[in-house]
């Protein structure tokens, strides 16, 4: 499988979560790829991006909503089943109108790549490899189509130490895709909430 579908995973709520702050975007962003106390190498308002990075998925994944929908993944995907919703989550922010239109959403987008150019230097080996793909390809736009999602939902089975199947993962998304929205709708005002009072508080 070729690196641009390895990695396309669920970006789009955390760029949105930086608050249009290009340091906290970066950390946020290239977050999974710096481990542990590696946080302390990088400029202090990177360190808040990373360190809000982590915060937002302790949160999502200790929400009452995403227990709920991980139950639709869990039995064929187990713990990976969180890894699903991560990815729900951004088609359903991509689709809302209430953050994004169209437009709002391409330009949101450009904003986002146009700023990580700025900060490659400091961006973990394995980002920079990733992030020529993400630009060319639009990844943060495309988590609004179906076919962006199917791709993210192969990403994350090819990351995955013994999943070969995303094709069940993606049916199990269009069955039960107006659920997956509600449980969305629940979660998401919450999230934002949330993540910024802890980056106002850091």
């Amino acid at each position: 499988m070729s690196l641009q579908q390895s990695y396309l995973l669920n970006y789009l709520a955390h760029a949105y979560l930086s608050f249009n702050q290009p340091p906290i975007l970066a950390g946020n962003l290239f977050s999974d790829f710096v481990k542990g106390k590696q946080v302390n190498q990088y400029p202090e308002e990177v360190q808040k991006g990373i360190l809000l990075h982590r915060a937002i998925d302790s949160f999502t994944d200790e929400h009452a909503a995403t227990r709920e929908a991980k139950n639709i993944f869990k039995p064929h995907y187990r713990l990976y089943s969180a890894a699903f919703i991560d990815v729900s989550y951004d088609h359903f922010l991509a689709n809302d109108w209430q953050q994004f239109t169209d437009d709002s959403l391409s330009e949101f987008s450009q904003q986002v790549y146009d700023s990580l150019d700025k900060y490659l230097d400091l961006c973990p080996e394995p980002f920079k490899r990733m992030f020529p793909y993400m630009k060319q390809q639009n990844w943060l736009y495309n988590y609004r189509n179906r076919s962006g999602i199917e791709k993210s939902f192969a990403g994350v089975v090819h990351r995955a130490a013994y999943l070969t199947d995303s094709q069940t993962a993606f049916k199990l998304f269009e069955d039960n895709y107006h659920k997956l929205q509600q449980y969305y709708a629940d979660f998401f005002p919450a999230l934002h909430q949330f993540a910024y009072h802890r980056l106002q508080n850091m």
